[in-house]
């Protein structure tokens, strides 16, 4: 038994993860490789190695020759004097086995079998590195940080570096040696030296990933992410869904006190993340999507993806957000383009009035009775609108804008001063239509 040998196969086999018939193959290959430089050719050389025990025999096939003179390749025949020694039964023709002693070899050949086998260790460690990281392609994963080359972060996975491109990199975003952080891996190549992986810290999945392992409703597809936003450094929004209507999507995602989004804010080193609920109409989407702003009225056209928004004059700003980021993820949240004016502002503008759209269906005002009566909600019900004329609706359903600008009010104005103007504004709007509608 060959304890040496088996010993050193399974440190290999353990540390390295290269199973042992692998390495098996590559001492076979080898052997053969040192016969062929000791004896000019192997083709008629074997190699035998018991897995078990790990003792090997390595032998070559020669032909029975009568005499010596008749033996015109050594390599490949064998006389019958020099035959008998070997095997008293020898006899001419007989195809003979005939042992090489592996300690005959030369220098050369010796540090050329070396060098075979220790290729295909190196191969092979590749290979099984190559797998283990291609596995976790688009995931996310732990790193420390090594140094910087230049402007970018090289970041050890623990069995292979990664590489941190400044492209990659969160602006702003300083890494000290030895620190620990989580790195979203974009691609993995396989290259003549070796694994190449490129990470990421700006990818809108690494947001995703972070979730994943942070919130067991979302692991599990209680709740999923529908929709991601993300300007990285900066504020990231996320739409969620429910699968259960006992479970809170965003409630979940936020966890007691704020504990699970807090973890994820603190690994993005304080990135802002705005949680909202999804919702298939594309009206209350959006609606949800400009949270923290309110919003008066949506008029959202799914064919041409396109919304107009309308917000108290106080929220456009907020709407907006600074230098146009909350419009902007929430565009990118949606899909949809979105163009936002105040009430003031809206009062003139084309396509951000009930009328518009009343006019464009049926005509003048005279012409349809049940608007009045009805409301904007009624109409746009009645014709199957939902989509396209979407309004600002409470929890619970109301019957005319009037009454849901009402219970609006108390909700949404605080101070006696806003309550005042908005009633004001309330009564000059009915007035406004007691003119249009007195024929």
């Amino acid at each position: 038994m060959n304890k040496e040998l088996m010993e050193a196969l399974d440190i290999l086999e353990r540390e390295k993860e290269i199973s042992k018939e692998t390495l098996f193959e590559a001492i076979e290959n080898s052997l053969l490789t040192a016969c062929k430089n000791h004896f000019g050719k192997a083709d008629n050389v074997h190699v035998e190695i018991d897995r078990d025990t790990c003792d090997f025999l390595v032998y070559a096939e020669k032909e029975v020759m009568p005499a010596e003179d008749d033996v015109e390749d050594p390599c490949l025949q064998i006389s019958l004097d020099d035959a008998r020694e070997i095997s008293s039964r020898a006899k001419v023709g007989d195809m003979l086995h005939v042992e090489i002693k592996s300690r005959e070899f030369g220098r050369i050949a010796t540090q050329n079998a070396k060098n075979v086998i220790l290729q295909k260790i190196r191969e092979e460690e590749r290979s099984v590195i190559y797998n283990q990281y291609y596995e976790k392609e688009r995931d996310v994963v732990t790193g420390v940080v090594q140094r910087y080359l230049g402007k970018n972060v090289s970041i050890n996975l623990g069995k292979a570096d990664a590489m941190l491109n400044e492209g990659e990199q969160v602006k702003g975003e300083v890494f000290r040696p030895t620190e620990r952080i989580k790195v979203y891996i974009l691609e993995v190549k396989n290259t003549p030296k070796g694994p190449r992986i490129n990470v990421s810290r700006t990818h809108p999945e690494l947001v995703k990933r972070l979730f994943e392992s942070e919130v067991t409703e979302i692991r599990d597809g209680t709740v999923e992410i529908r929709s991601i936003a993300r300007e990285a450094g900066s504020r990231t929004k996320i739409a969620v869904w429910s699968n259960n209507p006992n479970v809170d999507a965003v409630g979940a995602c936020v966890g007691m006190n704020g504990a699970r989004v807090n973890a994820i804010v603190d690994e993005l080193r304080g990135e802002k993340i705005d949680i909202v609920n999804w919702d298939e109409n594309p009206g209350n989407l959006i609606q949800n999507a400009l949270s923290p702003a309110k919003i008066v009225a949506v008029f959202a056209d799914p064919d041409e993806k396109t919304a107009k928004v309308v917000v108290p004059d106080y929220q456009l700003s907020l709407a907006i957000g600074k230098e146009g980021q909350n419009a902007r993820l929430a565009a990118r949240l949606t899909g949809y383009k979105i163009d936002i004016k105040s009430e003031t502002q809206a009062k003139d503008a084309p396509g951000f009035r009930y009328e518009d759209y009343i006019e464009e269906v049926y005509g003048e005002y005279e012409d349809y009775e049940g608007y009045n009566e009805g409301g904007y909600e009624e109409y746009g019900k009645a014709d199957g609108q939902e989509e396209s004329l979407t309004e600002y609706e409470a929890e619970d359903t109301v019957d005319t804008y009037e009454e849901y600008t009402a219970d609006e009010n108390s909700d949404a104005y605080e101070s006696e001063e806003e309550a005042e103007e908005f009633d004001a504004y309330e009564e000059k709007m009915i007035a406004e239509d007691a003119d249009i509608y007195t024929e």
